[in-house]
């Protein structure tokens, strides 16, 4: 399995500033966005510490792993990694005034052959298309979603309530902070959409499934959502990572080319 990678980021039609921040790595076929909070700029620093500690932590553990590192091993770097970052941005926070009450949201996916290992905090979600039908395969740690789990709340009023920003979860804000990771097959021609709400509190799942199946490039739909969102009032800012897979021999980047060679054939 090969994997094609895009990620844009929009401040929106509202916010003076962006808070969102993506990162990928190719070579270590890792995705990385999250969703600041805070005071002034304080959204940004923690979502930008965040994207970068993680990918990086994870490429140095990925290409030390070997060729093929099991599931449980990646789930455990990936934890410590995270794990790790949440003290760096809580003593951000706890050391610098301006940083005060500073979190994000995260959702990072490693893919490795024919498997994705998906971890989150908070409201940024992931999609999967397959076959043409578009499926939410996180679960938002929000107010609004424990209100409609104990069955206090319609999805349907979820959608139009107030108070839908409410996050039960945030990396960064507090000692400890509990990851949900699942792992998921992956099929070739799968797409994988990682955004934050301020897409989809823009643009509903039915749209964006539509958007998302346009006969178009990786580029292409990500300016399309972006753009969808603005259209409709971009009240937040705006971010989408997309990963497309397919089975064959694309390209490979310099890093897996070294490691291919020094490991040798299987």
């Amino acid at each position: 399995m090969t994997y094609e990678f895009f990620a844009r980021t929009d401040k929106g039609r509202v916010r003076g500033n962006n808070e969102d921040a993506v990162a990928v790595d190719e070579d270590a076929q890792i995705a990385i966005l999250a969703d600041g909070m805070g005071g002034y700029n304080a959204g940004e620093v923690a979502s930008g510490m965040a994207t970068t500690f993680i990918r990086a932590e994870m490429a140095r553990w990925m290409s030390q792993a070997g060729a093929d590192p099991q599931s449980t091993e990646v789930r455990r770097a990936l934890e410590t990694c995270v794990e790790n970052a949440n003290h760096a941005i809580l003593g951000a926070s706890l050391s610098n005034p301006q940083y005060a009450g500073m979190g994000t949201t995260l959702v990072v996916g490693v893919f490795q052959g024919n498997r994705l290992i998906l971890g989150h905090i908070g409201d940024s979600r992931c999609y999967r298309v397959r076959d043409g039908a578009m499926q939410q395969i996180t679960r938002d740690h929000s107010w609004l979603q424990e209100q409609v789990d104990a069955g206090l709340l319609t999805p349907q009023q979820a959608a139009m309530s107030s108070n839908r920003n409410l996050v039960t979860r945030a990396l960064g804000v507090e000692p400890n902070v509990m990851m949900e990771v699942n792992e998921f097959q992956v099929a070739p021609n799968d797409l994988f959409l990682l955004c934050s709400d301020g897409l989809t509190d823009m643009v509903s799942d039915e749209t964006l499934e539509e958007l998302v199946c346009e006969p178009l490039s990786l580029e292409e739909k990500a300016t399309l959502l972006i753009d969808t969102a603005n259209a409709n009032g971009g009240r937040d800012n705006v971010s989408v990572l997309l990963v497309q897979a397919a089975s064959g021999g694309k390209k490979r980047g310099l890093m897996s080319r070294l490691l291919g060679a020094i490991d040798g054939p299987k």
